[in-house]
């Protein structure tokens, strides 16, 4: 019995990783050169992507002394597995092409087969392994993981013959590309749907749901022309600004009222310190800054770096909502120094320019924006779910081949 196996089939036999690979350990980042080091690429954590990816074109170099390269080498038939941090450690990718003059950092472990071992294989395993939730309990996690050189090689491994790792990396090959190649496609969707939307949102914001409509100029140079009836209002004179006062580690897993955080998650509190129809976005924070945005109408809590939009006068909530989600970032970064925005302050949010229409205009906007939205949405939902589905039919593939349930010479 192993990590994925009750029972593997007849004639395989099991063993652990370094067994069948030498396991190495990459070198310590050294940014100066000590007198006669070669400056050369390495490979890092953040080029082993999800699902075995090898992302190798943001290269980033460092200094090797005489004779590291050649120990620190990276060529075809290598497995790299990242070793530490929270977001990937344990991610494994097979290399399928010589890296000349490349070394990696200690951040990778290098798996350099040997004897009968097909690298493909092993690298299958590996990400199974990560995908059944093994390496996160055998890396004994409580602040920053690792999957040390150590533990990498004693992982339990099953060990078919050669010939038939090589099938079933064959298979594992061109059934993945295959899902892949679905998988991308559905994400183009998700991407050409969302962008339909903010178009669809933008339109509508900027002319009404009258084509007819006179225009003036906005006095603003990125809104450009709005409807004559429309004036263009400073938010400070349509809502008042404020901030919650919480911090998320006072968030309760059950609790009974929405906790809007600074990132795009939504947790729960016990108290509330808001009731009422309020409007939110994070002042800064992991989801980005001007990228997250709330609408809710009822009682709740907020974040202390989280701004919170409430008491409205002379314009819809909701309407109000539409309109900072889609307009806030790119008005922000136009006026902006630098290239990104790293958090918002109270001035820019209280100056920040909305066009506002008569009530009633407001009033059929937000009906019919809430209605394309919501089919949009719906789609964008259920391509998501397609291809959280074909993810984990993904996974159940490879853990499936790799351990022997499926005969891939027939499934072929």
């Amino acid at each position: 019995m192993g990590p994925l196996w009750k029972a593997l089939p007849e004639g395989w036999r099991t063993g652990q990783v370094k067994n069948i690979a030498a396991v190495t350990l990459g070198k310590m980042l050294q940014s100066n050169d000590s007198g006669s080091d070669s400056r050369a690429p390495y490979m890092r954590a953040a080029n082993v992507q999800p699902d075995g990816v090898l992302a190798l074109d943001d290269a980033n170099e460092m200094w090797f002394r005489a004779g590291e390269l050649e120990q620190l080498s990276i060529r075809a038939g290598d497995v790299v597995v990242v070793e530490g941090g929270q977001g990937g450690f344990g991610r494994a990718a097979y290399v399928d092409q010589d890296l000349p003059g490349w070394g990696f950092q200690n951040s990778i472990n290098r798996l350099r087969p040997r004897g009968e071992c097909d690298g493909r294989f092993l690298a299958f395993y590996l990400i199974a392994l990560r995908a059944s939730g093994f390496i996160r309990a055998y890396a004994n996690v409580v602040s920053m993981p690792h999957l040390t050189a150590e533990k990498l090689a004693r992982i339990p491994i099953p060990l078919p013959p050669v010939d038939r790792q090589r099938d079933i990396a064959d298979y594992l090959d061109r059934e993945t590309a295959r899902i892949d190649t679905l998988i991308e496609e559905q994400r183009r969707l998700v991407e050409m749907l969302r962008e339909r939307r903010e178009s669809a949102i933008r339109a509508v914001l900027l002319r009404g749901l009258d084509s007819e409509a006179p225009l003036r100029a906005s006095g603003s140079e990125f809104l450009g022309s709005i409807p004559s009836a429309w004036n263009v209002v400073p938010t400070r004179h349509l809502c008042t600004i404020t901030t919650g006062d919480e911090d998320s580690g006072n968030a309760t897993e059950d609790g009974a009222y929405p906790f809007y955080v600074r990132g795009r998650e939504i947790l729960r509190s016990n108290a509330y310190a808001f009731d009422g129809e309020a409007v939110m976005t994070p002042g800064d924070g992991q989801g980005g800054t001007g990228k997250v945005f709330h609408y809710f109408d009822g009682k709740f809590q907020a974040h202390q770096r989280v701004y919170v939009f409430t008491e409205f006068h002379g314009i819809a909530g909701r309407y109000f909502y539409y309109y900072l989600s889609t307009f806030l970032r790119p008005i922000a970064l136009a006026g902006s120094n630098t290239v990104t925005m790293e958090s918002l302050r109270r001035p820019l949010l209280a100056g920040f320019p909305v066009a506002v229409p008569p009530s009633d205009e407001q009033t059929r906007i937000v009906g019919y924006l809430d209605e394309q939205t919501a089919k949009i949405d719906q789609l964008i939902a259920e391509t998501e779910r397609f291809i959280e589905l074909s993810q984990e039919r993904r996974a159940a593939l490879i853990a499936a081949a790799v351990t022997g349930r499926i005969d891939v010479r027939e499934a072929a």
